[in-house]
């Protein structure tokens, strides 16, 4: 007996002094040496046989086999390139006879990008530049190869890949007032695209977006680090504000002449999409009102460009727009998305507008579309199923029976199918547990293993970690909210615990999914370990819930979510395990918008906040966004007031921490320097620390470590 409980205690021993030994996460760990960087699978491309891919690594353009996983052939390899250029990224033509690669690139914005492009010929082994006259924007090859559309200075060019010779398309490009083939920044930052111009299948076509921004108001940007500060000048269009005239336009290759399209008499629209049919002289054109809340679908004739409407969507608050659509090789029909029943849902209709049917029909958000293999009749698609948290891989009929799931483990998985859908590569992941990449056959069968992150998984075991925890709870006006928990170390229920709560907030953008986070993980268990409580809850105006629980904000972004917040802190308050006078918040962006709101409205609920590049009153921001939820500062003055912490800095009470870039782009440094004001008028002290010449995400060199560095202490001193 007595030797049994000697083993027992040498085991407790044993216990103790390993998990002791366990290394504690440094921030030099997470946001300088990359330590727990995980392994991945990069710039997948699916060659047009449908049975091999392409990918770079290495300074090659490697051509796997989906079926064996055998790398088949090197297609291209910097070594043999006289010009020893980079590879940055590359994109084959529709026959795969020529490659296009990108290098040098030079970012402007979120995704615009400037580079040196190069045409890469399989046949003849030859590397050509597309032009010796400066960086290019977007170039991209024709389906035939012969011929590589690019954007510069504002104007669209044609560069003859047989003669040599290259032309201007448009000739009026002129810095803030006229753009072709690019979008103006609020296009790109709201609609979601840079380049403006798209080729038809038969490469005679270009169709191309003109921007006249000429009556857009202008914003300064004070760049430092010389003796007398440079002033950056862009368009940028706030709520209620003029925006960019735009039109569209078709330049046919045989006649050199570009055609106008038909949008019709009203100018004050936005153009969100122009897509080709499966017609070489159909295009389609989204026509949006500005208060987003109607869609028409319009077929223009590149030819004359008359126009006529296809189908029309309308809705009570207001339409997002997405890319999930396709237009079937038979000419008669297209696939189409949208929440029209409560859920984003996909709806096979003919081209004359009228629905043939229901594709899915689980009161579920569809929330990736990857395609439909027509020969079989089977379309692909991810769905937030079985939870809000968790994304899975789906199949259907296209009349909409036999809906199978390929993927089944609890966690998150995306796909990336072969060009003919018959395998797809899948990457999965959890809450804890960083991303698998497998191959798999498109009925869900596992072929085999890409990269497993496995000697990831054997190091997060030397470290303090604990798990991530979902939960869920009903606020007090009786709205169920999911959230996840990280307790620290050795958590002790009869202890009470400081509470760090991390949220984003915005319209259909969650925090709380079951997949791998990165290096915010690492930065929440560092906390953990220093004994806080992490917490992150999703409020109402969040996706994955149907149209219902995310639209209910509209008109009023930041009511609900804050009191949902604040709920939260309610709801933590009487656990147990919490002390309920230490509850911090932080968030980034709309986030730290949320948290300026939690820190004045919710003065009562949070002793410490931090706020990084923070909206604080929505007639700062861009109008397609901030209109899209609010409508005009003229509709809505009250919306626009009564969410603004500005409106309420007199509630301040907790330490508060304001943090910007002064080089934001996109929520301007005037948001916190009219907040700063507000505070000081209302003799309110708080603490502020700001990043020259740092645009929206306050990156680049030592500049995140800093960065967090600076939070940890805050938190650990005022929390």
């Amino acid at each position: 007996m007595k030797k049994n409980l000697f083993v027992a205690l040498l085991l407790i021993s044993a216990s103790i002094l390993a998990q002791n030994s366990k290394k504690d996460i440094t921030l030099e760990d997470i946001w300088k040496n990359n330590t727990f960087k995980a392994e991945t699978i990069s710039g997948i491309t699916s060659m047009k046989d449908g049975l091999h891919y392409t990918t770079y690594a290495d300074g090659n353009i490697l051509k796997y086999e989906y079926k064996t996983g055998k790398v088949v052939d090197t297609i291209l390899s910097e070594k043999t390139l006289k010009d020893k250029i980079s590879i940055g990224d590359y994109r084959f033509n529709a026959d795969e006879s020529r490659i296009i690669i990108k290098t040098d690139v030079e970012s402007i914005y979120r995704r615009s990008y400037k580079a040196n492009y190069y045409i890469y010929d399989r046949k003849t082994k030859s590397l050509t530049p597309v032009s010796d006259k400066g960086k290019q924007q977007y170039a991209t090859l024709s389906p035939t190869g012969n011929k590589v559309a690019f954007a510069r200075d504002n104007n669209l060019y044609i560069k003859d890949l047989v003669n040599g010779t290259e032309t201007a398309i448009t000739k009026d490009g002129k810095l803030n007032e006229i753009i072709n083939g690019s979008c103006d920044w609020v296009y790109e930052e709201e609609f979601e695209f840079a380049p403006a111009f798209f080729w038809n299948d038969d490469g005679n076509g270009l169709a191309y977006y003109r921007f006249d921004e000429s009556k857009v108001l202008q914003f300064q940007i004070a760049k430092y680090g010389k003796l007398y500060p440079e002033e950056y000048i862009y368009k940028y269009p706030k709520a209620g504000e003029a925006n960019s005239l735009v039109d569209i336009y078709v330049y046919d290759m045989i006649s050199s002449t570009a055609t106008k399209v038909d949008l019709g008499k009203e100018t004050d629209i936005y153009v969100p999409r122009i897509k080709w049919t499966q017609d070489a002289n159909t295009l389609c054109v989204y026509r949006m009102n500005r208060h987003q809340n109607k869609l028409e679908l319009l077929l223009a004739d590149a030819k004359t460009g008359t126009t006529k409407t296809m189908l029309t969507e309308t809705n009570k608050c207001y339409i997002e727009i997405n890319d999930n659509i396709v237009f079937l090789k038979d000419k008669q029909h297209f696939i189409w998305s949208s929440d029209m029943e409560g859920y984003y849902q996909l709806y096979l209709y003919k081209m004359d507008g009228k629905l043939e049917n229901k594709i899915t029909t689980a009161k579920v958000d569809v929330s990736d579309f990857y395609g439909v293999d027509e020969v079989n009749r089977m379309v692909y698609f991810q769905a937030a199923e079985p939870t809000p948290m968790e994304r899975h891989i789906f199949s259907v009929k296209l009349d909409g029976k036999d809906k199978k799931s390929l993927t089944s483990s609890k966690g998150t998985d995306r796909a990336n199918f072969s060009s003919n859908f018959k395998y797809f590569i899948n990457f999965h992941s959890d809450a804890n547990t960083p991303e698998k990449i497998t191959l798999h056959t498109n009925d869900g069968k596992e072929i085999r293993i890409l990269e497993d992150n496995a000697k990831l998984a054997a190091k997060l075991k030397d470290y303090n970690l604990t798990s991530k925890e979902f939960f869920a709870f009903k606020t007090n006006t009786g709205v169920d909210l999911n959230g996840w928990m990280i307790k620290p170390k050795n958590f002790d229920p009869n202890k009470k615990y400081p509470v760090f709560m991390t949220f984003y907030g915005g319209p259909g953008a969650n925090t709380v999914n079951d997949s791998w986070e990165g290096k915010n993980y690492f930065w929440y268990q560092l906390l953990a370990e220093s004994g806080y409580v992490i917490v992150s809850v999703d409020n109402r105006g969040t996706g994955y819930r149907g149209e219902e629980f995310k639209k209910c904000t509209y008109l009023n972004l930041g009511k609900y979510e804050c009191e949902d917040q604040i709920e939260v802190a309610k709801y933590l308050k009487n656990l147990p395990y919490v002390d309920g006078k230490r509850i911090g918040v932080q968030g980034w962006s709309y986030g730290g918008y949320m948290a300026s709101l939690c820190m004045t409205k919710g003065a009562d609920y949070f002793k410490a906040g931090i706020a990084v590049a923070p909206v604080t009153n929505w007639r700062n921001y861009d109008n397609i966004y901030t209109e899209r939820y609010m409508q005009t500062p003229a509709e809505n003055q009250r919306g626009y007031d009564e969410n603004s912490p500005t409106t309420f800095v007199d509630l301040l009470k907790g330490k508060f921490l304001l943090i910007h870039g002064t080089a934001d782009d996109n929520v301007h440094f005037q948001n916190s320097m009219e907040f700063v004001t507000a505070l000081v008028k209302a003799g309110k002290q708080f603490d502020t620390f700001f990043y020259p010449n740092k645009n929206h995400g306050i990156s680049g060199g030592n500049t995140r470590l800093h960065l967090y560095t600076m939070m940890t202490d805050y938190i650990l001193k005022n929390l």
